[in-house]
């Protein structure tokens, strides 16, 4: 912008001074003029980029004003320089002083023709109005333009830096979590171990204790509490170390560890089963397969204790973005209508696996649905969200 506005000046300065020299200006007076106010305009070009001082601006364009106003008592040739003069006033000035400014020179304009010649015409008060206003407005929408890209390039500034902090803010919510989730879980742990195996050990050792002077009955007693004792705690142990990674599923696939469980359910019961697994699978990471497996577990263990049933199928499909498992058996079956509610009003402890398998499939977005009426069996139908790479939603 700076570079076009000083080529028009320069060939407005040319055009001026030659008309006036063929007006009969002498020549030392035209070469004068227009050398003073080049070096005036391009002094103030050169100061103004080192120093960007509005002041010094505004001087500098008043002594550029000056010099034209001589310039313009000697020929009236050199209004052709009041065009810069308004694309400068735009840049400088404040709108009001700017306008004011522009008006004024106008008026010079206008009024030289009539200085000079006593006449003047249409073209020479309408070439300048519309010169004024053009020079003026283009100075003034380039300001716009510069104030927008400034105010740009801040929000965008803003907006970086607010995605930073975003940034910042969700890795120290997740790692709020992380210690959070860590801590609850040494929680579990140290609560489930003090309440049984601590529990089981310190029995053990008072018994034993006890027995160092009792008698050859009294010690075989003791050693049978002992034993039992002994059981229960390696038995809450093996519960603990499940709870955080499945037995099964070490060192084997997910379908494999579901026919051991049902064969086992068919060797220990007589219970027929069969397994179906959708060959177009996708992989399941372990905090799903967990859950399914846990699931199954939950739905063998209620055929083995209530259903009187003499086959299982167990069923497990790719449902799109879905991983279906369906469980179902040909038991005495139950009322299932409204089974969450009434379950959740028992006192005797029934109902609760069932809570907890659509539980543990709610934390990870899937949900369990069951199907039975007395006589028919029941069927359980348990499902997972799966992105194409096989992780949970």
């Amino acid at each position: 912008m700076r570079l076009g506005q000083t080529a028009i000046t320069t060939v407005l300065l040319v055009v001026a001074a030659i008309r006036a020299a063929a007006d009969g200006v002498p020549l030392a007076w035209v070469l004068s003029i227009a050398l003073v106010f080049t070096g005036w305009y391009v002094g103030g070009l050169v100061l103004g980029a080192r120093t960007r001082d509005p002041v010094l601006a505004t001087w500098w364009l008043g002594g550029l004003s000056l010099i034209w106003a001589g310039a313009v008592a000697i020929s009236a040739e050199f209004v052709w320089l009041a065009f810069p003069l308004w694309l400068l006033a735009g840049f400088v000035l404040r709108l009001p002083w700017a306008i004011a400014f522009s008006v004024t020179i106008l008026a010079v304009v206008i009024s030289a023709p009539l200085l000079h010649s006593g006449t003047t015409s249409y073209a020479n008060v309408v070439g300048p109005v519309v010169g004024g206003v053009f020079a003026f407005g283009i100075a003034r929408g380039y300001l716009e333009l510069v104030r927008d890209g400034r105010e740009r390039r801040r929000l965008i500034a803003s907006l970086v830096a607010a995605q930073e902090e975003t940034a910042q803010l969700q890795d120290e919510l997740a790692r709020t979590q992380r210690e959070s989730g860590a801590g609850m879980e040494r929680t579990r742990l140290s609560r489930d171990i003090h309440d049984t195996v601590a529990q089981s050990l310190s029995s053990i050792g008072m018994i034993a204790r006890g027995a160092e002077s009792a008698s050859a009955r009294e010690m075989a007693t003791a050693l049978g509490q002992i034993v039992q004792l002994a059981h229960e705690g390696l038995v809450d142990v093996r519960r603990i170390a499940n709870a955080m990674a499945p037995a099964e599923l070490e060192g084997s696939a997910f379908g494999d560890a579901l026919r051991r469980m049902l064969a086992r359910l068919e060797e220990e019961t007589g219970i027929r089963t069969d397994l179906h697994i959708d060959e177009a699978l996708p992989a399941i990471p372990m905090g799903a397969e967990v859950a399914l497996l846990r699931t199954v577990q939950s739905a063998l263990a209620n055929v083995r204790a209530h259903a009187a049933a003499r086959r299982v199928v167990v069923t497990m499909t790719d449902a799109g973005d879905t991983v279906r498992l369906d469980i179902a058996d040909d038991g005495i079956g139950f009322d299932a209508t409204g089974w969450d509610a009434h379950a959740a009003r028992r006192t005797d402890g029934t109902g609760y696996g069932l809570r907890a398998m659509r539980a543990r499939l709610r934390e990870l977005g899937g949900d369990l649905d069951i199907e039975s009426t007395p006589g028919d069996g029941v069927a359980l139908s348990a499902s997972l969200p799966i992105t194409a790479n096989g992780a949970p939603r």
